[in-house]
């Protein structure tokens, strides 16, 4: 099955490059590019992509509104949005993935990392790294400026078994790790998450973090 991957950044010259390295992979093509947040938002609409490579800063609109645009159209449910950052620099990360993001990557990440990434975000996964990702968020999800938007419910609603799924989730597990941990198979895991994301109202397993970090349940610096 081929991935169908839209390019969205500014600069011609890291797009040229960028559809170089996905058009080598043989399960990934190029369907479409675009230099400002609004022309990703109505490229999106016109391919119908199965990813976005989305880079934050962009002119007309940027790429987090492009990717809360993306997110909340529902004829583009099935599109998921890797967002590129310059990670240390750039604080628009969480809201970035607050704006449905499925996942974030440094910019200057070697190639065959970025396709790996973009196989890992179209199959559904989020695309998260456990130590930066507390970091960002114990900074700006706990800022007095940010409020905490914690999904209906919460973990409340949770059984013990989600919880402590969903706790693996947030410190950047798999499903394969997740069912080591607990003793479970990879697939009881992937149902666990499944069926979290569900109760939650969550849109993958990026927000599944956000709440779990909102809440409390997982604090950054916890093993």
């Amino acid at each position: 099955m081929t991935i169908r991957v839209l390019l969205a950044d500014d600069q011609t010259l890291v797009r040229a490059a960028f559809a170089m390295l996905v058009e080598s992979a043989r399960d990934m093509e190029v369907v479409g590019e675009a230099g400002s947040g609004r022309e990703a938002v109505g490229a999106a609409r016109e391919v119908r992509p199965d990813l976005v490579v989305m880079d934050i800063r962009m002119p007309d609109l940027d790429g987090i509104e492009a990717t809360r645009l993306i997110a909340a159209d529902e004829a583009l449910a099935g599109v998921r949005v890797l967002v590129l950052t310059t990670y240390d620099t750039d604080e628009n990360i969480v809201e970035a993935l607050r704006a449905g993001a499925s996942g974030f990557l440094v910019k200057d990440t070697r190639p065959a990392e970025l396709l790996d990434a973009i196989r890992t975000v179209a199959a559904g996964e989020a695309l998260l790294s456990p130590g930066p990702t507390a970091r960002l968020i114990e900074r700006f999800l706990r800022s007095p400026s940010m409020p905490v938007a914690v999904a209906a419910g919460g973990p409340d609603c949770l059984s013990d078994r989600e919880r402590e799924v969903l706790a693996l989730v947030a410190r950047g597990l798999n499903n394969t790790e997740i069912g080591e941990a607990l003793g479970l198979s990879p697939l009881t895991a992937k149902t666990h998450v499944s069926r979290i994301m569900g109760k939650l109202g969550a849109r993958d397993r990026a927000q599944l973090v956000i709440v779990a970090y909102e809440s409390g349940m997982v604090t950054p610096g916890m093993t």
